[in-house]
């Protein structure tokens, strides 16, 4: 007889809860998704554990074998719809609804005004024009307004109907009335909404997209309840994997989450990751392991000793083959100063940055500020990861200008468009205590506030690389003339003059200016003029780049600009 353990032997025929995940995956990226939502929307609306789900992507690999079959459950449906299309025929509900619907229209008696809108209506079966009589009738509980109601129900079931009979292909023989007829519509767009689902689910492993209650009256209960458990698992695994990727209840909405610094410096490294990896590296000459910091940075040529060189530089190897020919087989080696050479060295300066980031009301179109925070998000993350000796700050702009603190650039938001007059000449006396920010329309471009307000932050700085990295869609509209601020739209001459007057003394303090001029619904040539007309005055720079592409440009900008100061 065979040997036979025993005990009780329990064989899972499913899957091995120990490969839920398996250890050798990598983690579903949550960091980015929220990172996206929160830089879409600022403070102004917190990232739910329905969404995070619904935002992540998982090898769907990892959910084979646990609870019922996706692909079993789309082959149920398409049965069933196959079951319905083959047992029912159209065309006689189809003639049976556009009866009922010329039947409830012989009756209705309106005054002659609403009559001939009525017979239009009926004509070319117009909703809306029923809907506009309805409300003209003024009383619901009257009878003209409940014949019209009956008529613009008949003409719905009728037009619902025939959309039912364009879109699927009956081929049975059996007829229908008109509620089973809407009944059966309904059915065929929930399984078609189901599969759907379940296709998209299958891709992406997004249990959370498949809806549970309408799936419920199709599926078996058994099939339903290992659903349900699989649909916990993946949500166990997200909420694990969101703690470790640094996302954390938000105390104060328990069904939100909130980004910490661990989040941050994770998106960061993963911005700079795609953005590097999107440089051919034949062009790019980036290596990793970078050198950092500042001092004497060893090159590989070399020179002979002088008097006042470090010893910390000599070239070991090299000294002593030096002296290995000289002296010959002669011991000991004696060395000499003609024998002894050092590496070059260069220095590895400081560099300066302002950034200053346009969020005007016109920043909004298209999205460009979600871009602009993504880059000064990649910006930072750049200088705390490869040169944490570098000076940076971030200034926003719109009709003022205000440093902001790394930490809250993702809250940044444009600013909401308060006055919609197509000409507009406002001044306000900012030294009078009466006034507010507060108190005056935010959605003007200061970029002569921002210029001056970077000015300041990097005169004092210790080092004579110096620049500004300005950011905008287009022309100023506002700026300081000593306490008074002007709003001018269309742009004015005057705002224009007092912008050009702060980047001269930009230029005179050393500071280079580089705009990013980013595209907009209402760029025009003159917006890319006055780029032009900034940088020339300024021996600036211009650039134009597509929004996505604005963190790639600048960050790699930077990186150039630190190898040009080297050399």
């Amino acid at each position: 007889m065979a040997y036979r353990p025993g005990g009780v032997i329990h064989a899972y025929q499913k899957y091995d809860p120990a490969k839920f995940p398996s250890p050798t995956d990598s983690p579903p990226d949550l960091v980015s998704p929220a990172f996206e939502q929160a830089l879409m929307y600022g403070n102004f609306r917190e990232l739910t554990e329905e969404e995070l789900a619904r935002a992540i992507r998982l090898d769907p690999s990892q959910i084979a074998g646990l609870g019922p079959s996706l692909d079993a459950l789309r082959a149920m449906l398409e049965e069933r719809k196959r079951r319905i299309l083959e047992k029912y025929e159209t065309p006689t509900v189809v003639k049976k609804a556009r009866q009922s619907f010329l039947k409830s229209t012989k009756h209705v008696r309106l005054p002659k005004a609403m009559d001939r809108v009525f017979r239009r209506a009926v004509v070319e079966e117009q909703p809306y024009l029923l809907e506009s009589l309805w409300y003209q009738t003024g009383d619901d509980n009257s009878d003209s307004a409940r014949e019209i109601l009956n008529v613009s129900e008949r003409m719905a079931d009728k037009h619902n109907i025939e959309e039912m009979a364009s879109e699927y292909d009956f081929t049975g023989l059996e007829s229908m009335s008109i509620p089973k007829a809407l009944e059966i519509k309904g059915e065929l767009e929930q399984i078609d909404e189901l599969l759907k689902q379940l296709e998209e689910a299958a891709k992406t492993a997004q249990i959370g997209l498949i809806d549970m209650e309408m799936l419920n009256q199709f599926a078996e209960p058994s099939d339903m309840q290992q659903l349900e458990e699989m649909r916990h698992q993946v949500e166990n695994l997200l909420r694990e994997q969101a703690e470790r990727q640094g996302l954390e209840r938000d105390p104060d909405n328990q069904g939100g989450f909130r980004l910490t610094p661990k989040a941050y410096k994770i998106f960061q490294g993963r911005l700079l990751e795609r953005i590097f990896s999107e440089l051919a590296p034949s062009r790019s000459g980036r290596h990793g392991g970078d050198v950092v910091g500042e001092g004497a940075v060893e090159l590989q040529r070399t020179k002979p000793y002088e008097f006042g060189d470090s010893v910390a530089n000599i070239d070991l190897p090299q000294t002593v083959i030096n002296a290995l020919l000289r002296q010959g087989d002669e011991r000991p080696i004696r060395l000499r100063n003609d024998d002894i050479v050092v590496h070059k060295t260069r220095n590895h300066p400081k560099c300066a940055t302002c950034v200053i980031m346009d969020m005007s009301g016109s920043m909004r179109y298209d999205g460009q500020y979600v871009n602009v925070k993504r880059m000064a998000l990649a910006m930072q993350g750049l200088i705390n990861s490869e040169y944490p000796g570098d000076f940076l700050r971030f200034i926003e702009m719109y009709t003022f200008a205000k440093l902001t603190p790394p930490g809250e650039i993702i809250n940044l938001m444009p600013k909401p468009v308060t006055i919609h007059d197509p000409w507009v000449r406002l001044k306000a006396d900012m030294s009078d205590q009466e006034i507010s920010e507060h108190e005056v329309h935010p959605h003007f471009t200061n970029i002569q506030h921002g210029l001056k307000l970077a000015r300041q932050n990097l005169v004092n700085t210790d080092t004579p690389n110096r620049q500004i990295v300005l950011i905008t869609d287009g022309l100023p509209t506002a700026h300081f003339d000593n306490e008074w601020l002007y709003m001018l739209y269309p742009p004015d001459p005057m705002t224009e003059q007092a912008t050009m007057r702060e980047a001269q003394l930009c230029q005179k303090e050393g500071i280079t200016i580089n705009i990013f001029l980013v595209p907009s619904w209402s760029q025009s040539e003159e917006d890319i003029r006055f780029a032009y007309r900034l940088a020339e005055a300024t021996t600036g720079r211009v650039f134009f780049t597509s929004g996505g592409d604005l963190d790639r440009f600048v960050v790699w900008d930077y990186v150039q600009n630190r190898r040009d100061i080297i050399s």
